[in-house]
């Protein structure tokens, strides 16, 4: 199987029979509870009790070994431990068993015996055919067919809700945390997959399966760590095709390791900014708690993803409308004024409203509810907003006025079936159904909504974004055995079309002074060392040189520098380079991702990018387009763009030379450690690096 295939889960999430090793008769243990919550859901396949020790377990036949077992299952949970485990899978194996629920704890999540116990379960499983899921994971369900091959006491407070969101959990645990506490909110999940320690299928798997599943249309997913980088991003690629969210809760918030000081790109970005990296370049949503990620996941079972977001707010309080505002602002949700004309129609209405966005129909709602419908239309209707929220507080669970308030809506609603509309009300269960019945999504702090349906246009802008174009691929690229020198390593960037400063390698000091002859004063020094990564912590790098003189000078200071602060470096010269003026100063990276490969990086430059971080970063290979919209996407951006009357940076050279970079990262395989180019200076016509470092790992 490639890692862009999508593993066909439909026999172990919908399978005709389902054996238990180890069942037990009573429904709150491990080995009881699958049959327990299976009976109980109607589950309409076969249960097989397997126990050498019992003839019958909660009613059902129980079979002293899997070899007597009346049919092969379709699936089988195993819940004895280690060594009965691994014969079991054997037994499995030799009936033509296709999946097994590995319950089992004790492998690689314990030490380096478990590991190897582990290793050898899943050799064994691969001999025969069989799929793991696990070891030590707590199961799955799928509630449309009352499938439970898990032993959460969460099913204790009851069964999914009807629904159409799936969850992807490594965690046992936290995958039931997340749906009891949308069974608690009325939301209905419809399948859940835990994968433990992913000795074979991985959330990835579940991901994958999800998107082709007809009976889901969300996907939350949880993540501790991901161990196979193409995979999980083929899976959300084949989500994002497919319109389908997926919000993930991702934990561990880790650095690379401290091998990657190294490199200015792989201290300022760590596994976590390259997860996030991953996640957004296939539109996925990272959540940044629990709530949000159910709040998020709730927006999303409306299937509204507006593309423009605009976000339209109408409210009975002014404080709300603040509070609302600052939310959208932090979150970078859009909300337009309202057309003068607009405003002055409904001024005319309500003289004292405010009409502007929050549009404040005030306390007078109270005498007259029409005010909802006519302010609520008028900003749809000449406002143009994709989504809509309204802070109605207690008033939208009053007896005495939600159910106007309702039809107010609803009118406006049926006009407008395509907007995405969101209430903040205070009302009991009863009255929240309805609104829910209605179509409408219910958050009890507004600030939580602006969230949620900022992130509906993220989706929304990701479905309608066409597929990346990826470059063809290069020629592999011949690295050298160790870590080049600058001049080398320019050279190996300029065969890839990465242009640098006019600069010459020099041996001793009268080649320098005719290199800035040749140049033009002032020029640029820097020591030439493979040992000096970061030439300026030693003063290696001199600045406005602005003669022959001062060339010679400082030849004799730069070789002086060298011997004193790294006396065991290989000298092989200095490097004078033309000094550039005028330029804003980039740094573009590359960093080898022990998960997902080669990931290339963008931002402004200089000695204190690691403390600025405003970078971005993306998996190699992209096109110029997508590292065009990168560069602007840094915080920065303005500088490049002409803010305050300079002139505008050569946004399309810079976007250039980023793809070349990462078409050549992808062409040079795993021995590529990380790129650094820093500065690269951007000029109104070009960019040209200044500075390079290329690491590269052993052969072999």
């Amino acid at each position: 199987m490639s890692r862009t295939d999508v593993t066909d889960l439909a026999p172990l999430v919908r399978p005709g029979s389902v054996a238990i090793i180890g069942a037990s008769a009573d429904p709150t243990r491990i080995g009881g509870r699958p049959i327990a919550y299976m009976l109980r859901a109607g589950f309409q396949g076969a249960i097989l009790p397997v126990n050498p020790n019992r003839a019958e377990v909660q009613g059902l036949p129980c079979y002293p070994s899997v070899a007597a077992l009346p049919q092969a299952p379709d699936v089988a949970v195993i819940a004895v431990p280690g060594a009965a485990a691994l014969q079991a899978v054997d037994e499995l194996g030799a009936r033509g068993t296709r999946f097994a629920v590995m319950f089992t704890a004790g492998y690689a999540e314990v030490d380096e015996a478990g590991a190897a116990a582990q290793a050898r379960l899943v050799a064994a499983a691969r001999r025969h055919g069989i799929r793991l899921l696990g070891p030590n994971c707590l199961g799955l369900f799928n509630a449309a067919a009352g499938f439970y091959p898990i032993f959460s006491a969460s099913l204790e407070g009851g069964l999914p809700l009807p629904g159409r969101i799936g969850i992807a959990s490594q965690s046992g645990a936290y995958g039931t945390h997340l749906f009891a506490a949308c069974r608690t909110r009325n939301i209905g999940t419809a399948m859940l997959v835990t994968t433990g320690n992913e000795a074979d299928l991985s959330v990835a798997d579940a991901i994958g399966w999800m998107t082709r599943d007809d009976d889901l249309d969300v996907i939350m997913a949880y993540a501790e760590g991901v161990k196979d980088g193409p995979a999980f991003a083929a899976a959300l690629a084949e989500a994002r095709r497919a319109r389908k969210p997926v919000i993930v809760m991702k934990v561990g918030r880790s650095a690379i390791g401290s091998a990657a000081a190294q490199s200015h790109t792989a201290s300022i970005a760590g596994n976590d900014a390259i997860f996030s990296a991953v996640l957004a370049e296939h539109g996925a949503i990272r959540a940044r708690s629990t709530e949000e990620l159910i709040d998020i996941a709730y927006a999303a079972t409306r299937r509204i993803y507006p593309v423009p977001n605009t976000l339209g707010v109408i409210t009975i309080s002014g404080g709300a409308g603040v509070l609302i505002s600052d939310a959208a602002e932090a979150a970078g949700l859009a909300m337009p004024e309202m057309p003068q004309e607009a405003q002055g129609r409904l001024k005319a209405v309500l003289p004292f409203a405010s009409p502007r966005n929050p549009v404040d129909c005030t306390a007078q709602a109270f005498n007259d509810l029409s005010l909802i419908g006519r302010f609520t239309e008028s900003m749809i209707a000449d406002g143009g907003y994709s989504s809509i929220l309204a802070f109605f507080t207690q008033i939208g669970g009053a007896p005495s006025m939600a159910p106007a308030i309702r039809a107010q809506l609803n009118a406006v609603k049926a006009r407008h079936p395509d907007r995405l509309y969101a209430l903040s009300v205070l009302a009991s269960a009863e009255r929240n159904r309805e609104y829910e019945a209605d179509g409408y999504l219910l958050y009890e702090d507004p600030a939580r909504a602006v969230v949620a349906l900022e992130a509906m246009g993220r989706l929304g802008a990701s479905f309608a974004a066409p597929e990346p174009i990826v470059p063809p691929a290069r020629a592999a690229v011949a690295l050298p055995e160790t870590t080049p020198s600058e001049a080398e390593a320019k050279r190996l960037l300029a065969a890839a079309g990465i242009a640098t400063v006019p600069e010459a390698a020099c041996t001793d000091e009268a080649a320098a002074v005719a290199a800035a002859e040749s140049f033009g004063f002032p020029v640029v020094m820097k020591i030439l060392s493979p040992d000096i990564l970061h030439k300026t912590e030693i003063g290696g790098v001199l600045l406005d040189v602005a003669d022959a003189e001062a060339v010679r000078r400082g030849h004799a200071t730069l070789l002086e520098r060298a011997a004193r602060h790294a006396p065991s470096a290989r000298i092989e010269g200095v490097l004078v380079a033309r000094q550039v003026k005028g330029a804003v100063e980039c740094i573009l990276g590359i960093q080898q991702d022990p998960v997902f490969g080669p990931v290339a990086m963008v931002g402004l430059g200089g000695v204190f990018v690691e403390v600025m971080r405003d970078v971005v970063f993306r998996r190699c290979p992209f096109d110029e387009d997508v590292a065009e919209a990168m560069i602007r996407s840094i915080k920065a951006a303005p500088l490049l763009l002409g803010a305050r009357g300079r002139p505008p940076c050569d946004v399309a050279g810079l976007a250039r030379m980023l793809s070349r970079l990462s078409v050549l990262a992808a062409a040079a395989g795993p021995r590529l450690r990380s790129i650094d180019l820093n500065p690269v200076f951007a000029l109104p016509e070009g960019a040209f690096a200044a500075d390079a470092v290329i690491e590269v790992g052993e052969a072999g």
